[in-house]
């Protein structure tokens, strides 16, 4: 792989694992697109704030979650930390329940003849 910075001369030879070179891949086309896009660490804790924003739903409502045991987390002080693979699980899970939760919906429209 070969890059060269636009307004600047010479390339610059990078040997890149294939799974970065892939996620370089994605973050470029994000980008291309107008979408923003944030990288984290795995091992990374977020704050609720973080959080509720990658879920994108409101504070509070990370929060209830939090306590109903629905996402780990831990207490630093009176501050709430989620682990980044934690609340993915989550969204994995959830996302997961809404696809099937539509399928169900889908399948039930069809049977009712209700044209989808």
């Amino acid at each position: 792989m070969r890059l060269q910075a636009e307004g600047v001369p010479g390339e610059v030879t990078v040997t890149l694992p294939r799974e970065a070179f892939d996620s370089l891949l994605e973050v470029l086309g994000q980008m291309a697109n107008g979408n923003a896009v944030t990288i984290v660490p795995v091992h990374a804790e977020l704050t609720t704030h973080q959080a509720a924003e990658i879920l994108n739903v409101s504070r509070p409502y990370l929060i209830g979650l939090l306590e109903a045991g629905k996402i780990p987390h831990r207490m630093v002080g009176t501050h709430r930390r989620i682990r980044f693979t934690d609340l993915m699980a989550y969204k994995q899970q959830d996302d997961a329940r809404r696809d099937e939760a539509v399928a169900e919906l889908t399948r039930q429209a069809q049977d009712l003849g209700l044209g989808y």
